[in-house]
């Protein structure tokens, strides 16, 4: 709340700066305790000020700027990169002037497009560079906040890919199945974790543009297709894989009409391929069908990702109840008591219709609440406040 109001009214703000950083223009004053919660929530409405105020550092003490250095660094979010004329040196944010964003923006660029050329490379060496890429994203996150989401996005993105690749190596294929059963639980684990990824990316993040969430559905395609073959090589019966077959031929069609504006971004792709094979992979048998995906998927290579302009990433913290009471919460078996929640909700859309609270029981059992639309607030710009009662009832357990 201090910093909303600090960056809305830095005009009332600037009067009283003496007065709250308690500074005299003559007289040296005791440097605050920064270990006081009071102390750092004056400072966050000081600085979101600032921000608007250019006269307004002129009034901090030398304290001040140690200070500001120390909060940029521990509360990031909450402290604005400002320019400070102190000691006769501009301190300056470096991890978040415009140049420093643009310089990140270029280097996430630059990871997009070196990522590119993995089909010139053999399977290790394309491997490793997935791993160097995504580790880098990783860190480029932790280190601009501002491009925390994009990175975050395309790190886990490449983790599809690699998950991917990893699961169509060569030595897998060429195996008889008796022999390669570790291989396949493998693989049935990548496939699976591909599939809960790509929803994470098309539902977890904000900003995304039709190409982007066509290069989702493209990637979760391609794990479904992985899936299809190892039900082929695992399971006995034809019947279950008739039925597999026939769902995946309908999800290449519902691809083919909800992305029907990107198809012309998707040439030579796996799903481009398929399209083109569709009259005969409708008429074929499972077998075959199958043969094919397996040939058409180990050829098929990666898929560019478009780098995300304005992304950010959905976020829920629950402030209360915060888990380490010493007084743990008691109810009788079959009566109901009241529990309060307080959350705040980052780039979350229409929080409303979106936002549940699930409650977990020690024997298992889950329920979900769906709290009232007078239980949010909006204190700021894509930001949320949730502050609710949930009821708390169970039957007796054994345990």
């Amino acid at each position: 709340c201090l910093k909303f109001l600090g960056s809305r009214h830095p005009t009332l703000v600037l009067p009283l700066v003496p007065e709250l950083l308690s500074t005299h223009p003559y007289f040296d004053t005791p440097e605050p305790d920064m270990d006081d919660p009071a102390y750092i929530a004056v400072l966050v409405l000081v600085f979101n000020a600032a921000k608007s105020c250019p006269t307004m550092p002129a009034l901090f003490s030398d304290h001040t700027f140690r200070h500001y250095a120390y909060l940029r660094d521990s509360l990031s979010h909450l402290v604005p990169p400002l320019r400070l004329p102190g000691n006769g040196l501009d301190l300056v944010d470096s991890r978040c002037g415009s140049g420093s964003v643009e310089s990140a923006q270029l280097f996430l660029q630059q990871s997009l497009n070196r990522v590119s050329t993995i089909q010139n490379l053999e399977a290790p060496g394309a491997q490793d560079l997935l791993d160097f890429t995504i580790r880098d994203l990783q860190r480029l996150g932790e280190l601009q906040t501002e491009l925390a989401g994009a990175a975050d996005f395309c790190a886990t993105y490449l983790r599809c890919q690699l998950l991917l690749m990893k699961a169509l190596q060569e030595k897998l294929w060429n195996m008889a199945v008796p022999l390669c059963l570790k291989q396949n639980v493998t693989a049935t684990a990548a496939a699976q974790q591909i599939l809960e990824e790509t929803y994470k990316l098309e539902f977890l993040y904000s900003g995304l543009d039709s190409r982007q969430v066509a290069t989702i559905h493209h990637v979760r395609l391609q794990a479904k297709a992985l899936q299809l073959i190892l039900t082929a090589r695992t399971r006995q019966g034809l019947d279950p894989l008739i039925s597999s077959c026939e769902k995946f031929l309908q999800d290449i069609e519902s691809f083919q009409r909800l992305f029907l504006t990107e198809m012309p971004h998707l040439q030579d792709s796996f799903v481009d391929k398929l399209l083109e094979l569709m009259p005969r992979l409708s008429s074929c048998k499972p077998v075959e069908l199958v043969k094919i995906l397996q040939t058409t998927l180990r050829q098929s290579g990666l898929l560019q990702l478009r780098l995300p302009e304005q992304i950010h990433r959905a976020t829920a913290t629950i402030i209360e109840p915060t888990g380490e009471s010493d007084n743990p919460l008691r109810f009788t078996s079959g009566l109901v008591v009241a529990l309060d929640i307080d959350a705040t909700l980052e780039h979350v859309h229409d929080p409303q219709n979106t936002v549940k609270v699930q409650v977990l029981y020690p024997d298992g059992q889950s329920h979900v609440i769906h709290p009232k639309p007078g239980d949010f607030r909006k204190p700021g710009p894509d930001r949320h406040r949730l502050i609710t009662q949930v009821y708390l009832s169970h039957t007796a357990w054994t345990g």
